[in-house]
């Protein structure tokens, strides 16, 4: 099934990250459009797909994890020190919109990683 979707997997505390804001950009950089900005559910997905099978199109896409923010909120702190992380971005290119792309962030303060998912 055609679709984007993603979620957040916090490896710091061994959980889903609930909570973390994130902002889907179409052709990231110049003439860039933000197409949403959404925040992860208890499971650490957003409650809608970023793209439906009807708005899949061939592209650049990036999507901006507000990691720094997510963290700070977790441990209370109100820090003026800027976090390691802080927005992580990922870009990607569809280039088959009949096709599932799946792209997962696993993340701690320190490290993140991605891939493409099904």
């Amino acid at each position: 099934m055609s679709k984007l979707s993603t979620h957040v997997l916090d490896t710091a505390n061994g959980c889903p990250a609930k909570g973390m804001k994130i902002e889907f950009v179409r052709a990231p950089g110049t003439g860039e459009e933000l197409l949403k900005t959404c925040v992860t559910n208890s499971d650490g997905r957003t409650d809608e797909l970023l793209l439906s099978a009807e708005q899949m199109a061939a592209g650049e896409y990036e999507l901006r994890f507000n990691v720094g923010e997510y963290f700070a909120g977790l441990s209370g702190e109100n820090s003026s020190d800027p976090a390691f992380l802080n927005i992580v971005p990922i870009r990607f290119t569809i280039t088959d919109p009949q096709q599932g792309y799946h792209v997962p962030l696993v993340c701690s303060q320190w490290s993140f990683s991605t891939y493409r998912g099904s």
